[in-house]
């Protein structure tokens, strides 16, 4: 069963990654969503990734604040992408996660997305887009969205537009 893995560093992450499974669910993507940090459970957090992998999971979504270590140290686990979303927050109101997430060392790559609402819904897309590479329903899901969203602005257009 493929699946996409949502893992958070903390409780408090989940106000804002809850857009990221809300998203999954209006797609009907399966998904897992865990709480666990880099730094303060390392074993569960490497013992997860591994039995979600052996599980299905094809990507892993990383959501953290200030140090940031835990899209990393995903990606230091398992060759599946990663997916980070910097969390606000801290003496540097995020800048201190972005920087963390989206600098890694050769060979170890993430996808960082941005920070708040935004990250955690561009989270959910970009772990889309990546499954609907091998699932043919999905991507026809996805580009209707595309065409909703094309028309909605076209619609929002209308109501203001001022033509000469």
């Amino acid at each position: 069963m493929n699946f996409i893995s949502i893992i958070m560093g903390s409780k408090s992450d989940y106000e804002i990654m809850k857009n990221c499974s809300a998203t999954f669910e209006k797609f009907s993507v399966k998904y897992e969503m865990i709480i666990s940090s880099a730094h303060r459970s390392p074993k569960r957090t490497k013992e997860y990734v591994i039995a979600a992998e052996e599980k299905g999971a094809i990507a892993f979504i990383a959501a953290a604040g200030m140090a940031a270590h835990l899209a990393g140290a995903l990606a230091a686990t398992t060759t599946k992408p990663v997916i980070g979303v910097p969390m606000k927050g801290g003496a540097m109101d995020g800048m201190d996660a972005m920087l963390s997430t989206v600098q890694m060392p050769s060979g170890m790559p993430v996808a960082t997305v941005a920070l708040g609402k935004a990250g955690a819904v561009n989270a959910a897309y970009l772990a889309m887009q990546i499954l609907a590479l091998t699932d043919k329903e999905l991507a026809i899901k996805l580009k209707e969205d595309r065409i909703v969203k094309e028309k909605a602005v076209a619609i929002d257009s209308k109501e203001i537009e001022v033509l000469i």
